[in-house]
């Protein structure tokens, strides 16, 4: 059985992880508005640069031609900006899971504690019963381990896959702006 020190500790731990998390995911939302500050801070700057071009423009031909040179920085700027919003959720999801899974190994190991006293103070005669006990403890704690190997590899082929569509999207974005630029030329 398990006493009052024992319970209030688990309660601390439990709190202490709460506030960790909760930590993380402060420290993960201030990243994404401290991006966003650089973008809007940018965007502006870029759009009074922008504004004045088009008004230094002469005639149609020469406003295509901006419009072409425009639109390529623009693309690659909007795959930067998806690349590090991405690695600052993938890192703050990293920071969270890292913070779960040991919260989980240590779960486990007091479960298993608990089992095993219990297995040892367990009445003669009940032997299938802590063998049986046993084994589901084993087998949770294998489909666990499955689950997390699972996740992990499901996050890096996603990873993977994002990387590949932004490149792509911004080697298409390229070739249309070529494609622009010459027929403005």
């Amino acid at each position: 059985m398990l006493t009052a020190e024992q319970l209030l500790a688990t309660q601390k731990a439990n709190l202490a992880t709460l506030f960790d998390l909760g930590q993380k995911a402060f420290e993960g939302v201030e990243k994404v508005l401290e991006l966003n500050l650089q973008v809007a801070k940018a965007t502006l700057d870029e759009a009074a640069e922008h504004t004045k071009a088009v008004l230094a423009v002469k005639d149609a031909q020469e406003l295509l031609a901006l419009q072409a040179s425009l639109l390529q920085p623009s693309a690659e700027k909007a795959a930067a900006y998806s690349r590090h919003l991405y690695d600052i959720a993938s890192t703050t999801s990293a920071e969270v899971s890292k913070l779960a899974e040991s919260q989980m190994a240590e779960a486990q190991k007091k479960f298993v504690s608990v089992v095993d006293n219990a297995v040892k103070n367990a009445p003669a005669g009940t032997e299938n019963a802590v063998v049986l006990v046993k084994s589901a403890v084993a087998a949770a704690n294998n489909a666990f381990d499955s689950v997390q190997k699972a996740a992990k590899q499901a996050a890096d082929v996603a990873e993977a896959n994002f990387q590949a569509i932004t490149n792509t999207a911004v080697k298409a974005t390229q070739a249309a702006s070529t494609k622009s630029s010459r027929k403005a030329a």
